[in-house]
C-alpha cells in the first residue's frame, strides 16, 4: 500500500535525483509539496505526476501499446497463472 506523503528524500530516492533538485522543482511547480514548519511533504499523487512526467508521453503510449499487444498475446496464459 502507497504512503500518503513523502519526504523530500524519498522523493529524490523514488525519482532517482538529488534533493536540491526536488527543491528546484517545488520552487517551478512542477512537483506540489506542503511545507510543515522547515520541511515539505509531497503526496503520493504529485510524485505519480512527478514520476509520469519523467517518463514521458511517447514512452507512456510505446508501454501501453506493449501492454495491449501482451493482453491479446497472452490473455489465457495471464488468467492461469492468476489462478496459482
Amino acid at each position: 500500500m502507497a504512503k500518503g506523503f513523502y519526504s523530500t528524500t524519498e522523493v529524490a530516492d523514488i525519482l532517482k535525483v538529488s534533493r536540491i533538485t526536488v527543491f528546484q522543482r517545488i520552487k517551478s511547480g512542477k512537483i506540489k509539496a506542503e511545507k510543515i514548519g522547515r520541511n515539505y511533504i509531497v503526496s503520493h499523487e504529485s510524485l505519480l505526476g512527478a514520476l509520469g512526467q519523467k517518463v514521458g508521453a511517447h514512452k507512456k503510449e510505446e508501454i501501453d501499446r506493449v501492454v495491449k499487444r501482451a493482453m491479446k498475446d497472452y490473455k489465457e496464459v495471464f488468467k492461469r497463472l492468476g489462478k496459482e
